[in-house]
């Protein structure tokens, strides 16, 4: 998803991420967080990339070419 304007940076939303959807969070100055306009989640910038690097789990092979099977 294109990030629109040039202000602070989207984040994506841990909770859809989880679930392979790529939606960006919107920042409430105000409150000083982020919120998920798809689901209820919702928090401060630490939390999210938080939360996004452990989503990162599931694709730290995805660069990594396998040659040899052994399943025999």
């Amino acid at each position: 998803m294109a990030q629109s304007g040039k202000g602070k940076l989207n984040y994506r939303c841990p909770s859809c991420f989880m679930r392979d959807l790529d939606i960006d969070m919107f920042y409430d100055k105000d409150k000083k967080e982020y919120h998920c306009i798809r689901c209820q989640y919702v928090g401060t910038e630490e939390d999210v990339l938080e939360k996004n690097e452990l989503v990162r789990f599931r694709y730290k092979a995805a660069m990594k070419r396998y040659t040899k099977f052994d399943f025999d």
